[in-house]
């Protein structure tokens, strides 16, 4: 672990506003209007600028954006890894040049994005978390029970994108891959081959925004009684994608999901409970 030691943090204080001043010479225009004539040698005389062009406030940011930006940048990067333990507060302090209520400040930030957890006391200190889908799943959560989202409603956005899944690992598949989803066809759990297409696509947006999806899902209510394997169109599935065929093995997967009877009950969502 190494903490870069940031430069010119220390000279940003506060978020006062800048005005940003009208380059160039107005002099002609000035001379014309004040009567010193176009060509007079003294400084331009600028009118009053103009409301919404030039001359707009910019803010900017506290000393405590900076030191988080600066921490947030190396945990994303792995510069900082899952565990890190950041040095002691007077070390921070000295190596960003801030007092220690901007640091805490700053650490206050961190933890809102639950990228560190402070402890206090003599055995405490920050430690680094990577970042989790499931801190944007929450949110998102929250976005979508504000818009009164049904389960059933998510669900469907889940199963959409199995197919675009499905014609991923059709047209760009490993060994490995076709390995552990004919492993998967064994697991108890069938949704659990599902789960295994979005998980090996090859797309981490992808994988990302279905495991968002099906974290909404499994923290909402408790899973429904799986139904069993339909091992005729499993092992089907992964015949046509070892052949890369990705249209057929699109085609074959959208037709088992829309005649598969999975749907949820259409309830709103309730992730904050009443």
């Amino acid at each position: 672990m190494a903490l870069l030691n940031p430069a010119n943090i220390s000279a940003v204080r506060g978020g006062h506003a800048l005005r940003v001043p009208r380059r160039g010479s107005e002099s002609a225009a000035a001379g014309a209007a004040d009567g010193t004539g176009a060509g007079s040698a003294g400084p331009p005389r600028i009118g009053p600028l103009p409301e919404n062009k030039v001359g707009q406030q910019v803010r900017v940011p506290k000393t405590a954006e900076l030191v988080a930006a600066q921490l947030r940048r190396q945990i994303v990067r792995g510069e900082l890894v899952e565990g890190d333990a950041l040095p002691p507060e007077a070390v921070l302090m000295e190596q960003f040049g801030v007092s220690r209520p901007t640091l805490r400040e700053a650490f206050r930030v961190l933890e809102s994005e639950a990228l560190i957890s402070v402890r206090r006391g003599a055995h405490g200190g920050a430690r680094v978390h990577t970042p989790d889908g499931q801190v944007a799943a929450r949110y998102a959560g929250l976005v979508l029970e504000h818009r009164h989202t049904t389960l059933a409603d998510v669900h469907t956005a889940h199963t959409l994108l199995e197919p675009a899944a499905v014609r991923l690992l059709a047209t760009h598949h490993t060994d490995a891959t076709l390995t552990a989803l004919h492993t998967a066809l064994t697991h108890p759990d069938p949704a659990h081959f599902h789960h295994q297409l979005l998980e090996h696509a090859g797309n981490q947006t992808l994988t990302m925004i279905a495991g968002m999806l099906r974290h909404i899902l499994d923290t909402h209510t408790p899973p429904p009684h799986p139904a069993p394997h339909n091992h005729h169109d499993h092992t089907h599935l992964l015949d046509l994608i070892a052949h890369h065929d990705p249209d057929a093995a699109e085609t074959h997967w959208r037709t088992h999901i829309t005649t598969t009877p999975t749907q949820p009950p259409t309830i709103v969502l309730d992730l904050l409970g009443e």
